[in-house]
């Protein structure tokens, strides 16, 4: 794959020498942070297979890669030094705690005894050897505005604003906003059907003609332009799939596959996070009580046999922790790190129960660092989830969190969870760390083309496009978001707790913004050839965390 960066040469020799001491404070290290990576000249060049798969460890200078310069941080820093294990709680959709790479990394509660049907250690759950599944058997689930929608249609369906008391105005209001929301996806999902439907025609119609015409099925780029089209229609058949494997390759089976998978999507998403009439919780509970907390199970990857709707947690999970050096799979950025599996993330937006729950547990239990890598534009109960943020920040617990996929601006734009409230941009706690995606690409396309952003709402970026990392069944697998951005930073957040565990929760916050790399890179914006902006007015640090300088800030603390 074909991608753009500029190789960076440090204006400063770097030298260092490092002393790694065997006590609790973790490594001393003498030396000189990663800096002045600007004016560089712009390359192009075409990274390998190993080092796609691999991007979010590099370093910008050695390696010419935007990365996190964690493999120079295990090598020049960390080595053999054993830090104190750390749990890290994945609130997520499931974990497959049996994968090859993440079985020997999958925290266990030792006060617990398996399978025996009693809360032996007294917390609530029965059972919970490797975390809680506060989803229960629920897969499919709507959007949070269908499940306002549905809630408040019959209330005040038919209705105008003057019919509504001023008592009900404000939740008048929301069904509104609700009902626009969902007449505008609807019709936009059902669009995208109809498109890549008749794209997928399109490419059959024309895959068969030129077969037709050349005297066989398959056939190469050569023979497809070496054929004549002496007809208007074969004209706009070959001109077409002429672009296709220009650009794909000579697998025109594979695009069509592709494409399938989209029209797949966007009706999967008609028969769940747009039905009217869905109601998939099966958790026999009522989500508009917090205190009805006697549910879910045990089953910490879902009740999938194939495990299928636990890949975007495995993936996550693998990010942060993938057992390193053992010879297979991948290395995660954290060392010595137990992974705590919280399923409360379904195929559709979750429940805000569920998400206090989630992380009142994982402190509960033990987790020092809590990744959710998840986000919804509507909330019914955010005092919830920010009192679950508090209490976290109480017990001295990390929230690492993604900004969320949209091209949105955060600042203008309210993402749920978060640590704001509209009314007060100031935080409600200095423990929750959001987090965008960055690309491979040095230059324009440093941020990820579908990360959120704000220079209030969003503190750092970290690599999220194109992430290989663990999926269910000892499978691996690309994936991207700023799902993929926050196991990463949650992984450099592990890693200096493991070392410097006498450093609280916010201050380990501050070391990733302050000790990431500033860039004065111009980007662009959600993809957008038209919206250029300086890197740094993107987030609140302007940073990309770097685990090689979060360790040396962290040791001067």
């Amino acid at each position: 794959m074909k991608r753009a960066y500029i190789k960076p040469t440090l204006a400063v020799a770097m030298a260092a020498f490092f002393a790694v001491s065997c006590g609790t404070t973790g490594p001393k290290i003498i030396s000189t942070p990663i800096e002045s990576i600007d004016q560089q000249p712009l390359k192009n060049s075409e990274l390998s297979e190993i080092e796609l798969k691999g991007w979010g460890g590099s370093d910008l200078v050695s390696d010419t890669i935007p990365g996190m310069s964690v493999r120079k941080a295990y090598e020049e820093i960390i080595k053999d030094y054993k830090g104190k294990t750390v749990i890290v709680g994945v609130v997520d959709s499931g974990v497959d705690i049996d994968h090859e790479d993440l079985k020997n990394v999958i925290w266990t509660n030792e006060d617990e005894i398996p399978g025996n049907g009693i809360d032996d250690d007294n917390n609530g759950y029965i059972d919970d050897i490797h975390g809680w599944n506060f989803l229960g058997d629920t897969v499919e689930e709507n959007m949070e505005f269908v499940r306002i929608l549905r809630k408040l249609k019959p209330k005040y369906e038919g209705k105008s604003a003057s019919d509504i008391s001023a008592a009900d105005k404000e939740e008048f209001a929301l069904y509104e906003r609700a009902k626009k929301e969902y007449d505008e996806e609807y019709a936009e999902v059902t669009r995208n059907i109809n498109r890549y439907q008749q794209i997928l025609q399109q490419i059959t119609s024309a895959q068969a003609a030129a077969a037709e015409k050349i005297g066989k099925e398959k056939f190469s780029l050569e023979e497809l332009e070496a054929m004549e089209a002496d007809t208007p229609e074969l004209q706009q058949h070959k001109a077409l799939l002429v672009n296709i494997m220009s650009s794909a390759g000579d697998d025109i089976a594979a695009v069509e596959k592709e494409i399938q998978g989209a029209v797949d999507y966007y009706q999967g998403r008609l028969e769940s996070h747009l039905n009217m009439e869905l109601d998939g919780r099966k958790t026999g509970d009522d989500p508009d009580d917090l205190t009805d907390i006697n549910y879910g199970n045990n089953d910490v990857d879902g009740p999938d046999p194939k495990k299928e709707d636990a890949k975007h947690g495995t993936h996550v999970a693998g990010i942060i922790a993938a057992e390193r050096n053992n010879g297979i799979g991948i290395n995660g950025v954290a060392d010595n790190v137990k992974i705590m599996a919280v399923r409360a993330v379904p195929d559709g937006d979750e429940y805000d129960k569920d998400i206090a729950l989630g992380i009142r547990y994982a402190v509960d239990n033990g987790a020092k660092v809590i990744n959710t890598s998840f986000g919804k534009y509507y909330s019914t109960h955010p005092e919830w989830v920010m009192d679950a943020i508090k209490y976290a920040a109480k017990n001295d617990v990390l929230i690492v969190n993604a900004a969320g996929n949209d091209a949105l601006d955060m600042d203008v734009t309210r993402i749920y969870p978060n640590d704001q409230t509209p009314e007060n941009e100031e935080e409600i706690a200095d423990n929750f760390l959001t987090v965008g995606a960055s690309n491979f690409d040095y230059g324009s396309d440093l941020v990820a083309r579908f990360s959120n952003y704000g220079q209030t709402n969003v503190d750092v970026f970290a690599p999220g496009t194109k992430i290989w990392s663990t999926t269910p069944n000892n499978e691996y697998e690309f994936l991207q978001g700023t799902s993929m951005a926050s196991p990463a930073v949650a992984g450099v957040a592990a890693m200096i707790r493991s070392l410097y565990p006498k450093l609280s929760a916010a201050q380990v916050k501050e070391v990733i913004m302050k000790s990431g790399l500033a860039s004065p890179q111009k980007v662009m914006v959600g993809g957008n050839s038209k919206d250029i902006r300086p890197f740094a007015e993107l987030s609140v640090s302007g940073k990309m965390v770097n685990l090689y300088n979060a360790l040396i800030m962290a040791s001067k603390m």
